[in-house]
């Protein structure tokens, strides 16, 4: 079952029963939005016109609303299913034919209860177009709403789309908030102009625009930093009959200040009364939020006085809770703090949750004894801080070296009759490790089940890293054994890092048996380690083993990429093997791959520094025919000079006078200092009025020193012809020649 099916849904009927809309708002101005969005979708004006006539269902409650009750959720059949869907990768005629019998059994509310059990939305998209295609079964209204409304919250545009477009199969009523899910669908996957192009969808569906949906196209422009158009919208909106609800300015308020055009923001607060409008504190939040984050204290409390005198709304826990963890969130501890204490004394009581967010604040400003006083303050006042708050004062103890502090405060967990979880341990032993004590937190990780708590792939992934860093290969490799072992799989990067490491002190049978080991436990490895590891063969010239190895890729379904070659390419070039290096070469480019800037500047150095000249150029214009180098054969002159080949650089200069680019003029003053450098002023002389000819300026202060070397060898006329040059363009004057 594909998430993403390719295939175009056929819609029935046409747009010969449509009605004249009431509501119709110009979208020109959005066609001027840009292809750049990330617009990787396909474009919707292949989506037919939905019908127009619409099917009413005969429902009691809204289908493009559903909130379903706990009881719902852990109901048994939806738990069937939802572990029969789990099993999917062991599916077979049975589990299939029981998956079929209970969703027949199933309520349409139940059904939608498996939608929202998903973890993964892709997996809820691919049981919605199973369960639609079985005989006998057909969703219900409400199933393919709340299909929609999980799409909104991913990047999975076509398959709302595709949903979409089988309500309009089906004949279920499509409402405007239908259209609205899909258009935030497309804003989460950064494709802004079929955001906007589904008002243009509605208006063909004789669907009428409301509120909601003028409220999300003005968040999506919003979103998009588009803030513009989201006005213009605003205005357009307005002129056809929508009033703009709370929602809408607190959207628009929200974009001025991710434009850092506050001033904007507070005046259209000040506007909202007179539009029949009162800013709700969701509008007063927003401003604040953007306060907090500069750390302008004082204007948020003039916003708050603001908020009471002309709003009539008065500061509740939800304000100090949100001004609290904003501040935190940020790094504005001390700020954090006044509030938290001034909501206190209002009576307000702040909970853990807000305790907990300065701690961590504190901590990560290494303001350790703060930390620790209000972890004491919150003992006092009863509020008991949970595994949150001390995790935070652990790893704060840890960022500044206080290893033992941080021991004795897991300890001090345990006599408040708080636990401390993977993750405490975790912050202890990344600490150790970040401190070169990670032996020691390889033996806590050893003695993991004494202690009664269970690490996870990051507390593996600190301690082998740990152990890399200090050089302790043979233990880290172990670490990665006993994580592979414990279910959990090193990413290709931490990997990467150890066969790296291995490689970097030669031992390159302990970093091949690594990755093969990897490999046949089933971790993700990739190219990146294959190629990581034939580098580190041909830095330690075993040629041989990097070639197998090359071979062996293949057959393990790794498909080398021009950075391989290139490194091998590179290691039989710098041992003389040419011949190899050049059939390697030509392997490369038969296989599709294209040659980047290094190969091209890998090849050319070792072909230069063999002499193979002639053969170098034949191989660049086949590279050349794959992928385009506007520099090659500047690179070629420039590494010809520096290996004395003066010969032959001047005999391509003719190809790199054909463009006379900045490049060109640089490659040419390498060319003129070279022969000047050998004592043959001649030739440099020809090198600069070659130059001439072609528009380029030689190197003026070169260009004085050929001319005394020319005078000094009694070629006069070559360095008065020279130097009047460059007075005809420019360069000097009369009085200087």
């Amino acid at each position: 079952m594909g998430v993403e099916d390719s295939r175009e849904l056929s819609l029935f009927g046409d747009n010969n029963g449509g009605y004249q809309r009431n509501r119709s708002l110009n979208f020109d101005g959005f066609d001027e939005i840009e292809e750049e969005e990330g617009d990787n979708c396909r474009a919707d004006d292949d989506f037919v016109v939905l019908n127009s006539y619409n099917v009413q269902c005969e429902q009691t409650e809204d289908v493009w609303r559903i909130e379903l009750e706990e009881d719902e959720l852990r109901h048994p059949l939806v738990r069937e299913i939802c572990r029969l869907i789990q099993c999917r990768s062991a599916w077979n005629a049975k589990l299939e034919r029981d998956m079929r019998h209970l969703l027949r059994s199933l309520k349409p509310r139940q059904v939608c209860a498996v939608l929202l059990s998903q973890d993964d939305e892709r997996v809820a998209l691919q049981f919605f177009y199973w369960a639609d295609r079985q005989w006998r079964y057909r969703h219900n209204p409400i199933v393919y709403y709340a299909m929609l409304e999980i799409l909104s919250k991913t990047k999975l545009c076509q398959g709302a789309k595709r949903v979409l477009r089988l309500i309009a199969r089906r004949g279920i009523e499509c409402r405007p908030e239908a259209f609205g899910y899909l258009m935030v669908s497309y804003s989460r996957a950064g494709n802004l102009r079929n955001a906007m192009k589904v008002l243009t969808l509605m208006q063909k569906a004789g669907v009428e625009l409301n509120l909601a949906v003028c409220n999300t196209a003005i968040h999506v422009l919003v979103r998009a930093n588009k803030l513009e158009k989201a006005l213009r919208f605003f205005e357009r909106m307005q002129i056809v009959g929508i009033i703009p609800n709370v929602v809408a300015y607190n959207c628009l308020i929200k974009g001025y200040c991710n434009v850092n055009q506050v001033e904007n923001a507070l005046q259209l607060i000040s506007d909202m009364p007179s539009k029949n409008c009162s800013p709700d504190k969701v509008s007063y939040y927003t401003i604040m939020s953007f306060f907090c984050k500069e750390k302008q204290v004082k204007e948020v409390r003039d916003l708050m006085e603001k908020m009471v005198k002309e709003s009539n709304l008065f500061p509740d826990m939800v304000t100090y809770d949100t001004l609290i963890h904003i501040l935190s969130k940020h790094g504005h501890a001390d700020e954090a703090l006044e509030f938290l204490q001034e909501a206190e004394a209002r009576g307000f009581q702040i909970d853990k949750v807000g305790h907990s967010a300065i701690v961590h604040a504190y901590c990560k400003q290494g303001k350790i004894d703060e930390a620790k006083g209000i972890v004491s303050e919150m003992l006092s006042k009863g509020c008991n801080p949970d595994v949150v708050t001390y995790t935070a004062v652990v790893d704060g103890f840890c960022r500044v070296g206080k290893l033992e502090q941080a021991k004795k405060m897991l300890q001090h967990m345990y006599k408040h009759g708080c636990k401390p979880n993977t993750v405490s341990y975790t912050a202890l032993l990344t600490g150790l490790c970040r401190n070169g004590s990670s032996l020691q937190a390889r033996e806590m990780l050893t003695g993991s089940e004494e202690e009664f708590w269970t690490p996870n792939a990051i507390t593996y992934s600190a301690v082998m890293n740990g152990l890399r860093k200090e050089g302790k290969l043979s233990e880290a490799c172990d670490v990665v054994k006993e994580m592979i072992s414990k279910g959990f799989f090193p990413n290709p990067v931490e990997i990467n890092l150890i066969i790296e490491s291995l490689c970097r002190e030669g031992k390159m049978n302990e970093a091949k048996r690594f990755l093969e080991e990897c490999l046949n436990k089933g971790c993700a490895v990739n190219v990146v380690n294959f190629t990581t590891l034939i580098h580190g063969y041909c830095q330690n010239d075993d040629l041989e083993a990097a070639l197998s190895l090359l071979d062996d890729m293949y057959l393990s379904n790794k498909h080398p990429d021009a950075v391989t070659y290139t490194a091998i390419i590179d290691a039989l070039g710098k041992n003389g093997r040419i011949e190899e290096a050049t059939d390697l070469t030509m392997k490369m480019l038969k296989k599709g791959l294209l040659p980047t800037p290094v190969t091209y500047r890998t090849v050319i150095h070792r072909y230069c520094q063999m002499g193979k000249v002639e053969d170098l150029l034949k191989l660049l214009e086949k590279m050349l025919l794959r992928q385009k180098c506007k520099t090659a054969y500047n690179q070629v002159i420039e590494k010809l000079c520096s290996f004395g080949n003066l010969q032959e650089a001047d005999k391509l200069l003719s190809r790199v006078l054909k463009t006379a680019s900045r490049n060109d003029a640089n490659t040419c003053n390498m060319l003129l200092e070279s022969y000047l450098s050998k004592g043959m002023p001649l030739s440099a002389y020809k090198v600069a009025c070659r130059m001439f000819n072609r528009n380029l300026i030689p190197n003026l202060k070169l260009s004085d020193k050929l001319s005394k070397r020319l005078m000094l060898e009694g070629k006069s006329a070559e360095a008065d012809n020279l130097m009047l040059r460059f007075v005809e363009r420019g360069h000097l004057s009369p009085q200087c020649e």
